[in-house]
Order: structure tokens, then sequence, then C-alpha cells
């Protein structure tokens, strides 16, 4: 069974933007609050990032990202550092532009301190993303 390390670890959480700066609507806290209709929704433009910092070094599996169809990651990089902020493993995927929560299981389940998404492209003409929800499996 995976375990969501979100929700049994302490982390910080950064995004690259935020839609108009309205971070009580749509910023980052919104893709783990459990709540269907709250998402993070960035700004314009490209490239958009989800940045986990964890307290401590796990051992990372694959993920799993809820998107508003319209508004999802093209080509996507998944980077995970090491405790002295050094990428140690980069695998590109490539969601679907849906709305159901898609799973991604890395090629290779590497132990790191950083877990960082990177959207380059978006289905959205203006590079916005929207993310409902988003687990980090162990």
């Amino acid at each position: 069974m995976m375990n969501d390390l979100l929700k049994e670890c302490k982390y910080e959480c950064r995004v690259s933007t935020v839609m108009n700066k309205d971070s009580r609507n749509y910023g980052k806290q919104c893709m783990f609050d459990d709540y269907e209709e709250t998402c993070w929704f960035s700004d314009s433009g490209l490239p958009q990032w989800i940045k986990i910092t964890f307290e401590k070094i796990n051992t990372i599996t694959g993920f799993e990202i809820q998107f508003q169809g319209g508004f999802a990651g093209k080509v996507c990089l998944v980077n995970i550092d090491d405790d002295n902020e050094s990428t140690i493993y980069q695998e590109y995927f490539y969601p679907n532009d849906i709305n159901p929560s898609q799973r991604f299981a890395l090629k290779n389940p590497t132990t790191g301190k950083t877990f960082k998404i990177i959207f380059n492209e978006s289905t959205d003409l203006f590079g916005r993303i929207v993310v409902y929800k988003l687990c980090i499996f162990s």
C-alpha cells in the first residue's frame, strides 16, 4: 500500500504564482485541504511549478495529481533534490488533459528531501495550471 507523504510528514510547499495573488481562494493550501471544490490556480505564464520540501529525507515512489481539464500540464518534469538542494533525479511525465486524478510511478524510486513539479507547457493558452489535489507516495 502506498503512503501519502503529505499526510504523514512535515513539509513546506511553495508555488510559482497564484491567480491575481488571491492566496486565500487559490493558494497552495487548497491542494491539500481535502475539499473537492478548492484548488491552486496559477497566474498566467510558463513555466509554473510546485515545490514540496520535506522536513526529513524520504523515499519517493510516485505521485498523484488532479488537474482541471483545460488547465493541465502538458510537458512536465519532476525533480527530486537531496538535502543540499542538488538535483539527484529528474523524470518527464505527460499528463492527460482531464479532470480525474492521475497517478504516476517514478521509473526509479528515489530518496530525497525536495520534490518539485515543473509545468513547462499547459493545455491553457495563457499557461495557467489548476491543481485540485496532489499526493506524493513513499
